[in-house]
């Protein structure tokens, strides 16, 4: 088993503009594994993590009946509840992963729930990215909502200063790079999404196959600009129970209670794994204390491929009742904005296709 080691940077160097071109090339350029983890983040870090990763198995432990109040199938199950959506290496379905997907057009304005239509990008053509976020209400998850908007937007907010060290060396790199664009367009964007990501408990006839690689998701790029990550949070179910606590009374709870986190995973082959510029798999861990972020495919057009996007795939844990859960934070161009600065080719239209080839 290859374990890489990603690049590492200082928040406060981000701040303050000192990170080198050399240290960006080795991140994100044509030899690099396309990951940048970041240290020193907020000191609300751990306990947003920790709280909202906790939510993902509470999710993931609900009924059917309650899933159904916050699933959106018209679009495409890229807002609120989706389980068994997304293709596997094999081509089949992924039954063994939940998940909950938010818009964060929050993070430019709180009163929106999704990005606002435009005259060429309309609610019925293209609700994947129009249609407004299906929370689960609040009395099913007390304080789920207010936790991942916070998350997502301290992820947003370091994703920005990461946007503003690559225009930097872009600027200088790329005739005609307009100044600044990679920081506008993730710090305006309302398309980002986040995904709050629950892998189950292998059941036992998974489990017999032994390790094989069906519970790989499809290797994949990632199409928007910067993809943030958190650590993952490994949970034995079997032990912790992460049903929804009853026993609040007639008081809905303002949070529900963190759940117990091994220390570390059961199975070592668990997590994200990317492929090198040889094309082989490595395997790449984030410290609990820090944000990843991923190159993706917008961002390799927009640096006209000084940067490039990288390819991953993740694996579930082969161990008996634990749970792996997980959050991706995916900053991406409003849908009318160039991904393309040459072919003038918007986001939007770059997204289409892709979303139709990675749904089942």
């Amino acid at each position: 088993m290859a374990t890489a080691h990603p690049v590492v940077v200082s928040l406060f160097d981000l701040q303050s503009g000192d990170i080198s071109f050399d240290t960006l090339q080795e991140a994100f350029g044509p030899e690099s594994l396309g990951i940048l983890v970041v240290k020193d983040v907020p000191s609300q870090f751990p306990r947003l993590r920790h709280q909202l990763l906790s939510y993902a198995s509470y999710m993931g432990n609900l009924s059917e009946p309650d899933f159904e109040k916050f699933t959106n199938e018209a679009a495409k199950y890229l807002v609120g509840w989706s389980k068994g959506r997304e293709k596997l290496k094999d081509g089949g379905a992924d039954e063994y992963k939940g998940s909950f997907y938010a818009n964060c057009a929050f993070y430019v304005d709180p009163s929106l729930e999704s990005a606002m239509p435009t005259e060429k990008f309309l609610l019925k053509d293209f609700p994947e990215y129009l249609a407004p976020n299906s929370w689960p209400p609040n009395e099913m998850l007390p304080g789920f909502k207010p936790t991942m908007e916070e998350m997502c937007s301290l992820i947003i907010d370091t994703a920005v200063l990461v946007a503003r060290a690559c225009d930097r060396f872009a600027e200088k790199e790329i005739p005609g790079y307009p100044s600044a664009y990679l920081e506008k367009v993730v710090k305006s964007s309302s398309t980002t999404k986040a995904r709050l990501l629950h892998y189950y408990p292998m059941p036992e006839e998974a489990m017999a196959k032994g390790q094989e690689e069906d519970n790989w998701c499809a290797v994949h790029k990632d199409h928007g600009c910067l993809t943030g990550l958190t650590s993952a949070m490994f949970i034995d179910e079997l032990k912790t129970d992460s049903h929804v606590p009853t026993s609040f009374g007639q008081k809905v709870a303002d949070l529900l209670p963190t759940l117990e986190e091994l220390p570390m995973s059961p199975d070592p082959q668990a997590g994200l794994w990317i492929k090198d510029r040889k094309g082989v798999p490595v395997q790449v861990k984030i410290p609990k204390d820090c944000i990843a972020f991923q190159t993706g495919e917008a961002l390799e057009r927009i640096t006209r491929g000084k940067f490039k996007a990288v390819e991953h795939s993740v694996r579930g844990a082969y161990a008996k009742g634990v749970a792996r859960n997980t959050l991706a934070v995916f900053t991406q161009p409003n849908l009318e904005d160039e991904v393309d600065l040459d072919q003038h080719v918007s986001f939007g239209d770059f997204a289409r296709g892709i979303i139709a080839k990675n749904t089942v």
